[in-house]
């Protein structure tokens, strides 16, 4: 019988809630602003848990911060200087006046923008698919670039994420989602305590103002070394030059595999009672664990703590137009960008 449903509502002013439930009783929020996922709520021990950060409308999104939940482009991550080429063209992107460096694909980028969405109903997943038209020199990028981000629910306890995109000129693609996940639901608890493990042999070194150096560090003998699942306190409690720089992790990390047989990351709740496998086609995940400080925002009446969200953001690693070995972000007309990241719920 099949029992996976669909449903909307208004989500502040100018968006539309949509929200999907399976038939394991798992309810995924997700609204048309940014095509960001807002709530992702699961049944554990007869109580139901939201494990994800959010907020309960459109405008707390955009008072406290735009990039929670949302789909990230054009190119994730930071671009060191703004400055990049493709084909011997020089290119130059609005940099932001801490650093000089553009993050997250400038201001105002997708996360920022209200998405065209339908839904799609089949017997064992329901589907909501985003689509927005970036136009040529949005934020500097070349090119019209029409971009397709579907997220699927499954009787599986799947939250699939598939990225399409097709450009008119040669340009860069990298998109991301940007989850922050704390399996507790109790955003005044930090994710020390949840273990995490990361299929991953290296990491990318960054500098002062968080771009990479270019340098792939080995993390065998180093904090950021999950290739056994550990407590992420291990990072926070560590005088490691690397995590110190940031206060935590703000890191890519260069996948071992790629794929959907085997996980190349797992969070587990302290309790134990429920954990997030992810697996992507994508060669690197950038963990971010939110050392906010005392600037947390308050997240569903709860005053967020320092470090009280992990990203697992999934992309070919920041650096990719700068140094060899680290991946190719451009995406030409004859080319269909195709990217699928899943995340498995066990509870």
């Amino acid at each position: 019988m099949k029992v996976v449903k669909i449903s909307q509502r208004k989500f502040g002013e100018s968006a539309i809630l949509y929200s999907l439930t399976n038939d394991l009783g798992t309810t995924m929020n997700v609204t048309d602003l940014g095509a960001r996922i807002v709530d992702l709520i699961v049944p554990i021990n007869g109580e139901q848990r939201n494990i994800i950060l959010g907020f309960d409308s459109a405008e707390e999104y955009l008072e406290k911060d735009m990039y929670f939940g949302a789909t990230i482009g054009r190119v994730a991550g930071r671009i060191k200087k703004g400055l990049f080429t493709i084909e011997d063209q020089n290119y130059s992107l609005p940099v932001d006046r801490e650093n000089g460096n553009i993050l997250h694909g400038g201001p105002n980028s997708f996360e920022a923008k209200i998405w065209s969405a339908k839904t799609e109903e089949s017997d064992d997943k329901v589907s909501v698919v985003f689509s927005y038209i970036s136009p040529d020199g949005e934020n500097g990028f070349p090119g019209e670039l029409e971009a397709v981000v579907t997220y699927s629910l499954t009787n599986k306890n799947e939250w699939i994420i598939d990225y399409q995109a097709v450009a008119d000129q040669p340009t860069l693609y990298n998109p991301t989602n940007h989850v922050y996940f704390n399996l507790t639901g109790d955003m005044s608890q930090s994710v020390g305590t949840h273990e995490l493990f990361v299929d991953a042999d290296r990491f990318a070194v960054v500098g002062n103002d968080t771009t990479t150096t270019g340098e792939l560090r080995a993390v065998l003998n180093t904090p950021f070394d999950f290739n056994q699942a550990s407590k992420l306190d291990q990072v926070f409690s560590a005088s490691y030059e690397q995590n110190k720089l940031v206060n935590g992790l703000d890191h890519p990390f260069i996948l071992n595999q790629t794929g959907f047989e085997t996980p190349q990351a797992i969070i587990t709740a302290p309790t134990k009672d429920l954990s997030v496998e992810m697996y992507t086609d994508r060669p690197a995940v950038v963990i971010f664990t939110a050392q906010f400080g005392e600037a947390g925002p308050e997240v569903r009446g709860q005053k967020l703590v320092n470090h009280g969200g992990l990203t697992l953001e999934t992309q070919v690693s920041p650096g990719a137009v700068e140094f060899e070995g680290f991946g190719d972000i451009v995406l030409s007309p004859e080319t269909t960008f195709n990217s699928r990241t899943i995340f498995k719920i066990n509870n």
